[in-house]
């Protein structure tokens, strides 16, 4: 079978920079959207919903949604992997459904942000939820076969490494993207309103998100470059071979707090910067930009730093990089009122554990997939991604729960009043407990066995070495 060119490998990540740019839109703008602050309703912004902690004294309504989207993707997740790996789509088991999944999952993320009543109401509550849901189940459908590509479009060490590299760098790009309607917004708001002005500034993304989503899949021939046979398993056997695999679940366990870890800081970002430094809004984009730029730089050497060091060690290194970045979240009263250092501090702290942490897991995960193929005969890529894309938004909905419930103590407003906004003291905490899962993650991680994962994918190589040469 053809190996992917660099050209084709980086047409394959132009997937990832559409993906990222809708989940980069939840990530940094669900909360924020739907739990404004005093300046934002002061300026126009609508509260759709009943924000405070009045599920049960300690939940918010937002964090219950995405609680329960949690417990649909419990099932969509390995649902649609074992659906993938036993695919006989002549076109292939994973582009087919790629294909299909990108424009339902661009508009369902605009639609997420349209709720319907101006006003608090139930029915938003509703509409939120739906669409939380469907979201989810898109996002599924188009990241799981992605994902699995990685591993089957990886023939070596080095196109894997590269594969990697590049999806991460689009990952961050298509982030940094979803960050910018703090800065376009504002230009429009004056003839639009403010909700109005954010949601035409989703539109363009989300338009912009489903062309780069598809590219790849008419781009990229399946068929040309994997000769896989599909499973024959069913999806419970599927799934419960596939955490059979020790190796898989240490890296799922350490993986989730790296999820959690992030996407704390994605949400927290806008809150970091207008709360508790006192800035205004338009600097997170200032600031999310030189650390991605930042980051950007130290993504050449990363792959020779894993040949020397393994990718185990930098991994562990990326968890304890971004714990003192969440340090100096903690450290920000520490600095006077509306000055911009610990902001400038934070990206540089967090720039290289960043490009470590968004290169080397995809491509850990993809070594245990093949290791665990060589020693099963199952070609089981889909599920292993699966529980990998579940452990992205497992982390990413925990975060939201611990963000939104932890946030807001402290505040000087009643906690079950209708507009109840983040408070210094919430965000100090929400910044130690970030820290607490990434010094967990790197703990978890310890346990890794990587040299037996890299010596059966070795040994496997070098049998296929000496049938070529014989």
């Amino acid at each position: 079978m053809k190996r992917l060119t660099k050209k084709q490998m980086i047409i394959f990540a132009i997937g990832q920079l559409g993906w990222s740019m809708l989940s980069g839109l939840i990530n940094a703008w669900f909360v924020t959207f739907y739990l404004p602050t005093q300046n934002d309703i002061s300026a126009g912004a609508v509260q759709f919903i009943k924000p405070g902690l009045v599920i049960l004294g300690f939940l918010t309504i937002l964090g219950l949604i995405t609680a329960l989207s949690r417990i649909f993707d419990a099932v969509t997740d390995p649902w649609i992997a074992s659906l993938s790996d036993r695919s006989r789509n002549p076109k292939g088991r994973r582009i087919p459904f790629m294909q299909k999944a990108a424009i339902p999952l661009s508009v369902v993320t605009v639609l997420l942000f349209c709720a319907p009543k101006e006003m608090i109401s139930g029915w938003n509550v509703a509409w939120i939820a739906v669409f939380i849901i469907l979201f989810y189940l898109f996002m599924t459908m188009y990241c799981t076969p992605y994902n699995a590509l990685i591993s089957e479009f990886g023939k070596t060490q080095d196109d894997r490494m590269f594969i990697s590299t590049a999806i991460s760098l689009t990952f961050f790009a298509g982030t940094l993207i979803a960050y910018t309607p703090f800065v376009f917004a504002g230009m429009l708001r004056g003839a639009v309103g403010f909700n109005w002005s954010y949601r035409i500034c989703f539109i363009v993304i989300a338009v912009i998100a489903c062309v780069c989503m598809l590219i790849p899949t008419f781009a990229l021939k399946e068929k040309e470059f994997v000769d896989t046979k599909p499973s024959e398993t069913n999806m419970v056997k599927s799934l419960a071979a596939t955490f059979k695999n020790r190796s898989f679940r240490v890296f799922v366990g350490s993986d989730i707090m790296y999820w959690i870890g992030l996407t704390l800081f994605q949400t927290g970002l806008p809150f970091f910067v207008k709360v508790s430094m006192d800035l205004d809004e338009g600097k997170t984009m200032l600031f999310m930009g030189g650390m991605t730029v930042l980051s950007a730089v130290f993504y050449p050497f990363v792959s020779g730093l894993v040949r020397k060091f393994g990718k185990k060690k930098l991994t562990i290194v990326g968890f304890l990089g971004l714990a003192l970045a969440y340090a100096i979240i903690f450290l920000i009263p520490l600095f006077p009122s509306a000055s911009m250092i610990p902001g400038i501090l934070i990206c540089v702290v967090a720039a290289f554990p960043m490009a470590l942490l968004g290169i080397i897991p995809q491509s850990i995960v993809a070594d245990v997939a093949e290791a665990d193929g060589i020693v099963t005969g199952e070609n089981r890529e889909g599920m292993f991604f699966a529980a990998r894309t579940f452990a992205m938004k497992w982390g990413q909905s925990l975060a939201m729960l611990i963000f939104t419930s932890l946030a807001i103590i402290g505040t000087t407003q009643n906690t079950n009043s209708n507009d109840i906004t983040a408070s210094k003291l919430g965000l100090r905490i929400v910044a130690a407990v970030a820290v607490v899962f990434c010094v967990l993650g790197a703990v978890i991680l310890a346990a890794y066995n990587e040299k037996k994962v890299m010596k059966t994918i070795a040994d496997k190589k070098a049998v296929e070495a000496e049938k070529t040469e014989d």
